[in-house]
């Protein structure tokens, strides 16, 4: 019987080794998986490569993994608003390393990491420093820059609900990064809000089918005050 379901936030994330690259969901503080990034701040893994849309807001979630010094490098698109204290710090200091990619083509490049593309050609970066050191060509008078997927040992996402075959459906705009990084990475593991029975789940709204995903971690949620 195939059930990918976990008890516990410690064991979702047991494994996660020194070295990994982690890819982490989420637009900002929208679809941020942050009790499975408490976890990962629980658990110890350091010396990590993270992926993500941003460098981490105020002081909990990303950022507080990062205020950890456990990671190396970070991979994003946005690395400085005005409550990215924590990077800012640590970027200016010298003790993280930063990897700048367009927003559109950091989607890609994860995309493509899940669907098997070898590297694609983009518009996007040409003629810039991100473009520097990398293969351009010119495609019908239009000059583009080679870019290679991005892979991660794991991903850590949050959906709305989950089967325990790791189907997932996601909230609204909170889907954002989560689909692809979950085709992307080794081992993607998912905290939902709620974990239903099989069959429950409508096919048609199934964003990320249980196949790309190993581990799913019910997080409870406290009732919402009456308006």
């Amino acid at each position: 019987m195939i059930d990918k379901t976990v008890p516990s936030l410690a064991e979702a994330v047991a494994g996660v080794h020194d070295g990994a690259t982690v890819m982490i969901g989420g637009f900002g503080t929208a679809g941020m998986p942050a009790e499975l990034i408490d976890a990962l701040i629980a658990q110890g893994a350091r010396d990590l490569t993270i992926v993500n849309n941003n460098a981490g807001n105020g002081d909990t979630g990303l950022a507080a993994l990062l205020k950890t010094g456990r990671v190396r490098k970070i991979v994003c698109s946005f690395p400085r608003q005005t409550d990215s204290w924590v990077f800012d710090e640590l970027y200016r200091s010298g003790r993280i390393e930063l990897e700048l990619v367009p927003q559109g083509n950091l989607a890609e490049r994860i995309r493509a990491a899940g669907a098997g593309i070898g590297a694609f050609f983009t518009p996007t970066g040409y003629g810039t420093q991100l473009a520097e050191g990398k293969e351009t060509r010119r495609i019908d008078g239009r000059d583009y820059v080679l870019e290679h997927p991005i892979r991660a040992d794991f991903a850590l996402i949050k959906a709305l609900r989950g089967d325990r075959w790791g189907n997932l459906v996601y909230r609204k705009t909170a889907r954002n990064f989560g689909p692809i990084m979950a085709s992307a990475a080794k081992c993607a593991i998912a905290q939902v809000d709620e974990i239903v029975p099989l069959g429950a789940l409508d096919p048609e709204a199934i964003v990320t089918p249980g196949i790309f995903v190993r581990r799913v971690v019910q997080v409870s949620r406290a009732p919402r005050a009456a308006a």
